[in-house]
């Protein structure tokens, strides 16, 4: 089998299992909010963020480690490295687990009720805690799947867990809690942390099997010595800079309700729109980025490897199909997102305001998905400690502006933060991946055109289905409208060689069954 073919098997089938669970999720996330509420999801929001943190600090930067580290060895065929890289990186793993861990229960009162001033929160933390070391090792476990290019493994682990996390949560929601907004955050918690053991579980069968039948012990005669400290190289660097952009995005997210506040708002309607923001108008708007981010994470060990063997050219190319398609489908699904907004938020929630915030952030669709990219190649590329220097500075800049304006514009504050950072997020970012890598974008071809498409496909899918009285059955509407709009975009995309002849014959390409030699 190819490499490039390899790698798209690899990337459609964490895609198709990301868009299964991010489709599930979003499902489920409509039910969660008509259930128990926004302000239940507020507070949700809010404990997640502290737990955000202290899951930063228990991964500590040992996925991307373990990928880039897994890769060079088998780009040189060392076994024998792989088992030590694995061996160092677990036991990484398991330190930074058990104290992100141990920091959080020991906290977690102090946290709630002197920080987030909420007590509801104390129980939910602790629980959330408990599940910090498996998260640990199964981030390991996931970096080295990605590494070998076996992502099955991944897929089947992610699948298990979210179905579990589901049943959990509802069964202990609508049978084995009592109604209140704090019962909900707990039921939430408690089906996270069931399907993460889980998870683990599973993820450790795969690992040891899969290690055991592909992993043979090859003695190269290469010493193993410097496996640690490379480790600690890759990883600590990405693990501080991630710790001092977590700290500052918990921070961010624990001024907006404070700031909600100072705008007029109560307690609960603080949280509440805080809630229709963070967990209704946002899963929306990121529901798409499945497609992106598989592909994007698939890029990390191909361009890895490709440093291993010096294939500069080969970089270029990966990161000129990697923006091409990206902005490809993320123009797309903006534009469908800006026409359909106010369908989508009465539809799915029952909800102007959540119709009113997607409307608003789904222009920033293209640049949010495509810096999902260019961080993922920036990553490939050994300038992880550039790309998390930049996160640095936007969550420091987000705290600033989010503790100005959210008192001052009220929940328009912060999605102008979110706005503003997002762009000059990725100006940072897009700068460097084109220096390092040589790559140079076609912007008439790549934003231009598809533009046209996609704003072409939308006025006319609307004005078709306008003319059909269908306001009885509103999702049927919705989906008729987006169906044909994407279908209409399909083909307007071929139609003005967006995608010309070359583009399509590198694709046939790819999944052309070559003759075994």
């Amino acid at each position: 089998m190819s490499r490039v073919k390899k790698f798209f098997e690899n990337a459609i089938l964490l895609t198709l299992t990301a868009l299964l669970m991010r489709g599930v999720g979003l499902a489920f996330n409509v039910w969660l909010s008509n259930k128990v509420g926004a302000e239940a999801l507020g507070l949700f929001s809010l404990i997640s963020g502290v737990y955000g943190f202290a899951l930063t600090l228990a991964t500590s930067g040992i996925a991307l480690a373990v990928t880039r580290m897994v890769a060079e060895a088998l780009g040189h065929d060392d076994h024998s490295l792989v088992r030590a890289s694995m061996k160092r990186c677990l036991t990484y793993a398991a330190f930074f687990g058990l104290l992100a861990f141990l920091l959080l229960f020991s906290f977690a009162e102090a946290i709630g009720i002197h920080w987030l001033k909420d007590a509801r929160t104390v129980r939910p933390l602790k629980i959330m805690s408990l599940t910090l070391p498996l998260i640990a090792l199964c981030s390991a476990m996931n970096g080295y799947f990605t590494a070998v290019r076996r992502v099955a493994k991944n897929a089947a682990s992610q699948i298990a867990e979210q179905a579990v996390k589901i049943a959990v949560t509802v069964t202990f929601i609508t049978t084995l809690l009592p109604d209140g907004i704090e019962n909900a955050c707990i039921a939430l918690v408690l089906g996270g942390a069931v399907s993460e053991v889980l998870s683990f579980i599973v993820m450790t069968v795969m690992y040891l099997a899969d290690k055991k039948r592909h992993i043979k012990v090859k003695h190269s005669g290469k010493s193993c010595d410097g496996v640690t400290k490379k480790l600690l190289g890759i990883a600590l660097p990405v693990a501080f800079s991630t710790y001092a952009r977590s700290g500052l995005l918990t921070l961010e997210h624990t001024l907006i309700p404070i700031g909600l506040k100072k705008h007029g708002a109560n307690h609960e309607r603080a949280l509440a729109t805080y809630g229709v923001l963070g967990s209704m108008a946002m899963p929306v708007i990121l529901f798409p980025t499945a497609l992106i981010s598989s592909f994007s994470s698939m890029t990390i060990p191909e361009i890895s490897d490709c440093i291993a063997r010096g294939h500069k050219n080969r970089i270029k190319y990966i990161a000129s199909r990697i923006w091409q398609f990206s902005l490809l489908f993320s123009i797309g699904v903006s534009g469908i997102l800006i026409c359909f907004s106010g369908e989508l938020g009465r539809v799915l929630y029952s909800n102007e305001e959540a119709a009113t915030y997607i409307r608003m952030l789904a222009p920033l669709i293209p640049i949010m998905y495509l810096d999902t990219t260019t961080d993922a190649l920036l990553k490939g590329l050994g300038e992880q400690l550039y790309s998390m220097n930049i996160n640095i500075i936007d969550a420091a800049l987000s705290v600033l502006l989010v503790w100005l304006l959210v008192p001052v514009w009220g929940i328009y504050g912060y999605i102008f933060v979110i706005i503003a950072m997002e762009v000059l997020n990725f100006g940072m970012s897009a700068t460097r991946m084109l220096n390092v890598s040589g790559m140079k974008p076609k912007i008439f071809s790549w934003v231009v055109k598809p533009m046209c498409c996609i704003v072409a496909s939308a006025f006319l899918s609307k004005k078709f289905f306008d003319g059909f009285n269908m306001t009885n059955i509103p999702w049927l509407s919705l989906t008729l409208h987006i169906v044909f709009a994407t279908l209409l975009y399909i083909l307007f995309i071929s139609l003005t060689r967006t995608v010309d002849d070359e583009d399509f014959e590198w694709l046939k390409g790819i999944f052309k069954k070559r003759p075994e030699s």
